[in-house]
């Protein structure tokens, strides 16, 4: 061994190990989002769609992607009366329809190289 190469103790294998974890995550969070949108959904019962499913998503996650989608024109949105309170409703912009529909092909080309490796 190298000695400029210490081995990795149990806490920094598990720090790097998250560290990959939510960089894996990171980069399917917007995917998961664009398809769970091809229905309306305002923030909270996204959230609650995406947790049904298996992903957890804090809002301090959601909001700013749901801003940053809309901002690059895959989103739209509008505010309505629900049960007397106002909501954002969100759904795919024909944009968003298009991208999500390169994206799969992209995600589906990978998972098959992934399995492949395997």
């Amino acid at each position: 061994m190298s000695p400029s190469i210490k081995p990795e103790t149990p806490e920094m294998f598990d720090s790097h190990l998250e560290n990959l974890r939510l960089e894996l995550r990171r980069g399917a969070l917007p995917l998961a989002v664009l398809l769970a949108l091809r229905e309306e959904f305002y923030g909270y019962t996204l959230r609650e769609q995406l947790s049904t499913r298996g992903l957890e998503i804090e809002e301090s996650t959601l909001y700013p992607l749901l801003r940053r989608l809309e901002q690059q024109g895959l989103l739209a949105s509008e505010w309505r009366e629900e049960n007397k309170r106002n909501k954002r409703f969100y759904r795919l912009s024909p944009l968003g329809k298009t991208m999500l529909e390169r994206l799969l092909e992209e995600w589906n080309s990978l998972n098959e190289s992934l399995k492949r490796i395997l």
